[in-house]
This record gives structure tokens, C-alpha cells and sequence, in this order.
């Protein structure tokens, strides 16, 4: 297995439902896991995650929901359709609902439809799929 250069690492505040989340409700792999210690490494088209149990020892600060404030997780794959469909049949809820984005690259726009979902700590999860790429309009 190949280890990405950078591997966001959660802290859950209950790990048997974060790892549902992951596995049931968004497809993610489990590449190994540690019961004993409430870990597991997760994988999904390419994106690596690692979650584990909150333990005192590594908090910076009080962790208080939602985790994460001010950091979102970008992951893309191939179609959104079917991560909706997951949600939408669990009833989990959506928190931005999917939208055709259009960002700045140089002289170029790279196209992206996305959704955020919170994971069950609140961490922000924005999975999209590409659009492609276009010239950007010229301004005279």
C-alpha cells in the first residue's frame, strides 16, 4: 500500500459511529485497523484518512462540535450521484447541497460540482467531481 504524502488524521468522539459513517454511508475502505486503541485507516478513490478516538495527550485545546471549524476536506471522485444516493437513503443530511463551481487558475477556470456533508463530529467533507477547464473570459 502507498502512504499519501499527507494524511489528515480525525479525532472522533465515538469511534464505532464515525467508522459507520465512513464505511456505510460514504464507501471508504478500511485498509487496517487497531480495535484496541479505537484507529483505523481509511481509503476512498485515492484519499487517505486515518480516525481515531479522542485521547487527551494530543488535544491542543478543547475539542468542541464541530470539530474542524475552519478547515473543509476536498476529495474527488468520479460522480457525486452516488454519495447522494448513499445519504439521501440513511436520511443523513446534506449541508450544501450540490452546486456547479467555477475556480481561478491563472487564465483558467477549473470546473467542479460539489456538496459538503459534516461527518458525525462535524468535520466538512467536500466531495466533487470535475467539470473540466475553459479559458477565462478576457476583460476589455
Amino acid at each position: 500500500m502507498k502512504f499519501n504524502k499527507l494524511i489528515p488524521e480525525l479525532s472522533v468522539s465515538d469511534f464505532e459511529k464515525s467508522l459507520r459513517f465512513y464505511k456505510e454511508l460514504l464507501g471508504f475502505r478500511v485498509e487496517y485497523s487497531r480495535e484496541e486503541s479505537k484507529f483505523a485507516f481509511l481509503s476512498f478513490n485515492g484519499s487517505q484518512i486515518m480516525i481515531e478516538q479522542t485521547k487527551s495527550g494530543w488535544l491542543t485545546g478543547e475539542l468542541g462540535y464541530p470539530f474542524g471549524r475552519g478547515v473543509n476536506f476536498q476529495i474527488e471522485v468520479k460522480s457525486i450521484k452516488p454519495l447522494l444516493s448513499l445519504l439521501k437513503a440513511n436520511d443523513y443530511p446534506v449541508f450544501i447541497e450540490p452546486q456547479d463551481n467555477w475556480y481561478r487558475q491563472g487564465d483558467r477556470l477549473l470546473g467542479n460540482k460539489e456538496f459538503l456533508v459534516k461527518d458525525p463530529d462535524g468535520y466538512l467533507l467536500r466531495f466533487f467531481e470535475n467539470l473540466g477547464s475553459r479559458k477565462l473570459k478576457s476583460r476589455k
